[in-house]
């Protein structure tokens, strides 16, 4: 589980389009990771276009989102387009990222086999270091996004 403090683990997940985007090409800016376990699903959707609602508010804080899922890119890509999201969202089909900061659910819903990021967000600083972070054990729970607003507004 990532730490308040530390240094944000380096990742490299794929687009919508398939190509590759490091987390260490956003030093500089402050990083908003959103961690959801599926498109189309009825609270990651909720939480989806509660982030594009606030997206104005977030880069007026210098914070680029990224959502991230264990979906595949086309799913993502679907999903961000039924929605208008405009940030990108991430596939970790392999579950390593999620793995390393927030955890999976392992048989999600009853389904042996099938596991799906927890649900977490996490604030990165321009420095790299994480400046807030949330997982719930609750797929059903949303982040807490004054929170998040909050970290983001910390000098």
């Amino acid at each position: 589980m990532i730490k308040v403090g530390q240094r944000a683990p380096e990742f490299a997940l794929v687009n919508t389009q398939r190509e590759p985007v490091k987390l260490s090409s956003f030093l500089g800016k402050n990083v908003v990771l959103a961690f959801y376990p599926g498109a189309f699903t009825k609270v990651c959707q909720k939480e989806l276009c509660a982030l594009r609602d606030m997206l104005a508010n977030l880069e007026a804080l210098d914070a680029q989102v990224l959502g991230i899922s264990v979906d595949s890119p086309w799913a993502n890509g679907a999903f961000g387009a039924a929605n208008r999201i405009a940030f990108p969202l991430l596939s970790d089909y392999t579950r390593a990222v999620s793995r390393q900061y927030g955890g999976v659910h392992e048989d999600f819903v009853g389904l042996t086999g099938y596991s799906v990021s927890k649900r977490a967000a996490f604030v990165v600083d321009r420095q790299g270091f994480v400046r807030y972070a949330w997982v719930s054990e609750d797929p059903g729970v949303e982040p807490p996004y004054a929170e998040v607003e909050a970290a983001l507004a910390k000098p």
